[in-house]
C-alpha cells in the first residue's frame, strides 16, 4: 500500500475527517427515525386521530440515515486505505446525490409558491383548535422562524429570502468540495503507484 506525500496527506486526513463527521451525522439521523418509527409513545404521537398526514417522513429519516452512512462509510475508508475503487464509488454517490439535489432544488424553486401554500395550510391546520399537537408544532414554527402568532408571512419571506442561500451552500459547495477531494486523492494515490 502506497502513501501519498505533502498536500495530499493534508487531503486524505481532511477527507476522513469530513466524512467521519458525515457518517456520525448518519448515524444520527438514522437513530432518530429508528426512534420515531417504534417508540410507543411517539408511534401514538404520530399514528393518533390528531396526527399529521406525514408519518412517511419518519421512512425518509431512515432511508437517508442509512444512504449517509454508506457514503460515508466509503469516505473515510475509501480515503484512510488509500483504495481508488472506494473513493470512485464515493464520487459516484456524492454524484448521484448531487444530481438528485439540484433536481430537487429545480422543482423546488419551480413549485416555491405552492410548497408554501402547503407549508402554511400545515401550519394552519396544526394550530387549529381540534388538533392535540397543535402546540408543539406552533412552537417549532415560532422558535424556527422567530415569529409570534401569525406566522403565514415569516413563511413566505423565508422562502423568498433565505432558501436559496441554504441552497447554495448545502448543495453546491458541500458535494462540489466533496467530489473533488476525492478525485484529488484518487489521481495522487494512481501517481504515487506508479512512482514505485
Amino acid at each position: 500500500m502506497s502513501k501519498v506525500q505533502g498536500g495530499m496527506k493534508c487531503v486524505k486526513y481532511l477527507l476522513f475527517a469530513f466524512n467521519f463527521i458525515f457518517w456520525l451525522s448518519g448515524l444520527l439521523v438514522l437513530a432518530v427515525g429508528l426512534w420515531l418509527r417504534f417508540d410507543p409513545n411517539t408511534v401514538k404521537l404520530l399514528t393518533g386521530d390528531g396526527a399529521p398526514d406525514t408519518f412517511f417522513i419518519v421512512y425518509i429519516l431512515l432511508g437517508a440515515g442509512g444512504l449517509m452512512m454508506v457514503v460515508g462509510f466509503f469516505g473515510c475508508f475509501g480515503a484512510i486505505r488509500e483504495s481508488q475503487c472506494l473513493l470512485a464509488s464515493f464520487f459516484a454517490c456524492l454524484l448521484i446525490i448531487f444530481g438528485a439535489e439540484i433536481t430537487a432544488g429545480v422543482f423546488g424553486f419551480l413549485n416555491k409558491e405552492q410548497i408554501a401554500e402547503e407549508i402554511q395550510k400545515f401550519y394552519s391546520d396544526s394550530i387549529a383548535d381540534n388538533n392535540i399537537n397543535g402546540t408543539a408544532v406552533a412552537l417549532i414554527y415560532h422558535k424556527t422562524l422567530n415569529c409570534c402568532g401569525d406566522c403565514h408571512t415569516a413563511i413566505l419571506n423565508f422562502f423568498d429570502e433565505k432558501l436559496l442561500i441554504i441552497g447554495y451552500i448545502g448543495i453546491g459547495i458541500a458535494g462540489i468540495i466533496g467530489m473533488i477531494f476525492s478525485m484529488v486523492l484518487c489521481c495522487a494515490i494512481r501517481n504515487s503507484r506508479e512512482v514505485i
